[in-house]
Formats: structure tokens, sequence, C-alpha cells
């Protein structure tokens, strides 16, 4: 190993459970919504006539996407802490870290923190949120991909050694990483907090810049009909990368689609389990790190990413 990787923090000052959510702004509810409901297949949670509140059929809080009318952009990527307690401590820990702290009113969420991490990500945590009837068993309700659940965000910036201190002090482990040809440089970090590979990933690129998020779906079918679907709808440009495999990292099956305004959406079917203590991260090294597995991945999905608020 030819970098120094920070010993995991099991018993961190606040519990952070999962990558919760993101709210993205886009041009055109109407086109996003068909994008996301008739062909990703969430379910419509509220609507008004400038946001759309969206879950997937395994979900049942409120939402797990959000989309705001305006210029294309993310606004936040959300994550859920464990108790009110929790977001206090959260609150501490931030402001203390030195970054700026704001409680916001968020609608259908409990109390909400705002904040930011090192490489510039806008966050925001909360403990609780509005619930409604999962679906997952409603199989009379699926429509294109059934999209299961959010699971993970990836984000492009150049500090990626300082995200990977700071996310791994309030008790994120990591699963597997990547490292630049020569091996003394880490070009990608996974890190989890709900017992997979990932909830949050960090690149090395010029950022912060939100790469993609990522839904589960129920089978590794749905992806090449999810591809063969968009196709018959006339957004064939929309499939960017896959159906394939990642050889490495994580070895899931995956789809990239871009939705109308360009924001990049992973479908794919499951992970591995990273819940045990002995549980060790993997790594990868550049030349042999295959995300694409027997594709290589097309330079806009390297290059193209959607900016931050």
């Amino acid at each position: 190993m030819a970098v120094n990787l920070p010993a995991p923090v099991y018993k961190p000052s606040f519990a952070v459970t999962r990558a919760s959510h993101v709210v993205n702004r886009v041009k055109d509810l109407a086109a996003s919504r068909n994008f996301y409901v008739d062909l990703l297949g969430l379910a419509v949670s509220d609507e008004s006539k400038d946001t759309l509140w969206l879950r997937g059929m395994e979900e049942g809080c409120h939402h797990s996407l959000v989309l705001k009318v305006g210029e294309p952009s993310c606004e936040r990527v959300g994550m859920r802490v464990l108790t009110e307690e929790d977001l206090d401590l959260a609150h501490t820990h931030f402001r203390d870290a030195g970054f700026p702290v704001a409680w916001v009113d968020v609608a259908h969420q409990g109390r909400t923190l705002h904040t930011t991490d090192p490489a510039g990500t806008p966050l925001e945590f909360c403990a609780t949120m509005e619930t409604r009837p999962r679906l997952f068993h409603h199989v009379e309700a699926y429509r294109g991909a059934a999209a299961q659940r959010l699971d993970h965000f990836q984000i492009l910036t150049p500090k990626v050694r300082e995200s990977l201190d700071f996310y791994n002090a309030i008790g994120f482990r990591l699963s597997e990483y990547v490292l630049h040809e020569g091996g003394q440089r880490l070009l990608m970090i996974f890190l989890q907090r709900k017992g997979n590979p990932h909830d949050i990933v960090f690149t090395d690129s010029p950022g912060p810049r939100l790469h993609h998020l990522a839904y589960t779906v129920p089978e590794t079918s749905s992806l090449m009909l999810t591809a063969d679907l968009f196709v018959r709808a006339g957004f064939a440009s929309q499939v960017e990368f896959g159906p394939a495999r990642h050889f490495s990292p994580g070895l899931a099956r995956f789809l990239y689609l871009r939705d109308p305004d360009g924001h990049r959406v992973e479908l794919f079917p499951t992970h591995y389990q990273t819940i045990d203590i002995e549980d060790e991260p993997l790594c990868w090294e550049v030349p042999n790190f295959q995300i694409g597995g027997w594709q290589e991945p097309p330079r806009r999905w390297l290059e193209e990413a959607t900016k931050f608020a």
C-alpha cells in the first residue's frame, strides 16, 4: 500500500445512518417527471407547480429525490442521522471544524442542518422525515425500471484525501479505493455507513460537482429492459454507459442514464455487504482499474457532471 489510510472510527461523535436524498434543479418539471416517474419508475410523494418529491418503490420515507424548477444544478445532497441528539452533535462537530452551519426549514423533513464538507459539497442532515406507504410489494404499481431505493452519490473533487480523513473521522468506513498509476495518490474512495460498499464516493477531478446519484433496481435484467425502454421511447441518446459490469471496484452491474437536464443517474441491482469489523478496504491501482469491465466509458461519462448551485 503506497498511501497511509486512517484507522476506522467505530464510535464517532454522532451517528450518520445513510445517504438519504438529493435535491436537483431542473428546467422543465414535466420532462423530468416523464424521465423519473414514467421511465425510471419512481413514485410521486407530493408535487407543486415548481417542485416534485419522489421516492423509490422500497422507500417508506417521503422523498429520496427532490426536483425544483430552476437553472440545472444540484442544490444539496442529504444524509440521515439516527436521532435528534445526533443532529445537535453534528451541528457542534461541523461548527467546531470551521464549516458554516445553519438550521433551516425543509418541506416534509424534520429539523434540518445545512453545512458543507472539505470538498465543498453542500450537505443537509435530518433525523426524521414524513413517511408514505412502501410500494415494493405493489407490483401492479411498477413502471419502467421500478427503481427501488437511493443507494449512493458520487462527488468529483480534487480534495479526495481531505474528504477521506474528514468522513472517516465521523464514522464512515472505507470499503474500496483506487490509486493513480504509481500508487502515490488517491483517485477514488468509496465510503459507507449503511453496510454496503458506499453511501458517498469521491473521485479526483475538478469540482466539487455531482457525478451521479444511484438507485437500485429489482433484477439485473431490469438494466437491459430499461435501456430498451429508453430507445423505444425515443431517448436513446440518454443511455450513456452500459448495461455492463464494474470489474473493479464494486463488481456491480450498472446502467448510466442522463435526464433531460444532463443530471446522471446510475441503476444497479445489488451490492455485497461490508458490515463486519474484519472487512478490510480493497485497493485497486490504475491501469488495473476497469470501471466498465468489457466496455470503455465514454469521454462525457469521465468529464461531465452536475455543478452545485
